[in-house]
This record gives structure tokens, C-alpha cells and sequence, in this order.
């Protein structure tokens, strides 16, 4: 319980829902204590909300780490998933249909409003251009039954381990874009429409509808920042086509 508190949090709630089943059918309930787990669920560790974030001064090492990966489609999906802050399956789970490189736009597949169109920023839409179209799936897999990248975690651990930086999440990068975000002054109701934030105020949520051009203009603020910060230089043929976008 001390080692594993999320596995055993889990397997708790799953036999407090079996009680609570049981000690409502007529032939069981009998033989049923609905308060069985209260002392194991005091005893157990209280759930942390995690907060981990690369700072903007990490951000230099932290590419220098992901770039490093043997997996290109690892590499560029974790690159992508900090500049874009959004949900590690929904970004994992884009197709190329989703993808239109004419109006440089991508359809997310969102769990609060069912997909959401971002921009895609210079950055960003040069690492797609760059992955080869295996299948439907932009960040595709040759061994996931899936067909596409479901443990991008282990290599991105690595990759913080081997440059010195301490563990961070895949959420954590989510909640690195958000931070970052704010470096720019970035108004907060346009970084969260970006990453798919269901809206928190009245005004937000009904009277706010932004045009793409206009989170295009943020995001790409947002995007230089981020690459500005890592002090990695990209090749010259990269640095002019960006000039170009």
C-alpha cells in the first residue's frame, strides 16, 4: 500500500463498488459489511495532485533529451505534445486526416467538446512533414496492436534521466504549456481553448468565439518562445522555412 498507493487506491474503489453492488441484492446482503474498506481507505495515502512543469530555464536540456531518442515518432510526438498542451491520447490517436496542411490547421479528437481545430504552428508542422505516413495515424506504430504510440513515457523518462532533469509526466507537459504560455502574456482564455480547457466563466463560454487566425497569432508567439528558450540551434534550411511559414 506504502509502495504502490495509485494500484491499491484503484483496486480499493473497485471493491467498495463490488460491496456496494452486493449490499443491494436481496441473497447477498446478508453476508455483506458495507464498511468493510473504511479502515483501509483512512490508511491509505492521500491522492497528491501532481504539479511537476519544466521551467523555462530547463527547456534547453529538456530538447536536448527528447531529441535524442531512438524513436523519431517518439521524439517528435513528445516535441509536439509540449507545443501544442494537449492530451497525450488525443494527440497520440491523431490521422493524417485530421491533418490540413493547406490551411495549417489540426482536428483534435477532444474529450470535453468531442474535437477542437488548433493551429499548426511553424515548428510543428515542419516535425509532421517530416514523419513518414505508415498508416492512418500521424504518430503511427509498427508493434501497438493499436497501430499507433501507446507508451511514449519510458523513452521520455530516459530522456530526463540521461540530461540530468528529475522525472516529469506526460500531463506535466501539458501543464508546461500553460506556464509557458503565460511568458507571453498570452491571454489565459486563448491558451485554454488551445489545449481544450471546457470554459470557466459565463463570458468564456458563451460569448467568446475565436477565429483560428486569431489563436494562430498567440500560438506562434507561444511556439517561438519555447523554441527561443532552448537555445538549440536548427539547421538553415529549418530556420528558413520557418522564416517563410
Amino acid at each position: 500500500m506504502q509502495k504502490r498507493p495509485t494500484r491499491t487506491r484503484l483496486a480499493l474503489s473497485l471493491l467498495k463498488a463490488f460491496i456496494a453492488w452486493a449490499g443491494n441484492q436481496p441473497k447477498y446482503k446478508g453476508l455483506i459489511d458495507i464498511n468493510a474498506c473504511d479502515r483501509l481507505a483512512r490508511e491509505l495515502p492521500s491522492k497528491k495532485a501532481k504539479d511537476d512543469c519544466l521551467q523555462k530555464e530547463q527547456l534547453s536540456l529538456w530538447f536536448e533529451g527528447v531529441k535524442q531518442t531512438n524513436n523519431p515518432v517518439i521524439s517528435y510526438y513528445l516535441q509536439i505534445l509540449l507545443l501544442t498542451g494537449a492530451r497525450r491520447n488525443e494527440l497520440a490517436t491523431l490521422k493524417w486526416a485530421d491533418v490540413d496542411t493547406q490551411w495549417h490547421t489540426a482536428l483534435i479528437r477532444d474529450k470535453v467538446e468531442g474535437n477542437r481545430k488548433i493551429p499548426l504552428t511553424p515548428y510543428v508542422e515542419l516535425l509532421l512533414n517530416n514523419l513518414k505516413r505508415v498508416n492512418k495515424y500521424v504518430f503511427a506504430s509498427h508493434t501497438a496492436k493499436s497501430k499507433y504510440i501507446t507508451e511514449p513515457r519510458i523513452a521520455h523518462l530516459q530522456a530526463m534521466e540521461e540530461v540530468g532533469l528529475p522525472p516529469l509526466t506526460l500531463q506535466g507537459l501539458r501543464r508546461s504549456f500553460g506556464t509557458l504560455a503565460e511568458w507571453t502574456e498570452c491571454p489565459a482564455g486563448i491558451s485554454a481553448q488551445i489545449m481544450g480547457h471546457k470554459p470557466s466563466a459565463l463570458v468564456e463560454k458563451h460569448y467568446r468565439k475565436r477565429p483560428i487566425d486569431l489563436l494562430r497569432q498567440w500560438h506562434i508567439k507561444i511556439e517561438t518562445f519555447i523554441l527561443d528558450e532552448t537555445g538549440i540551434l536548427q539547421t538553415e534550411e529549418d530556420t528558413e522555412r520557418l522564416k517563410n511559414y
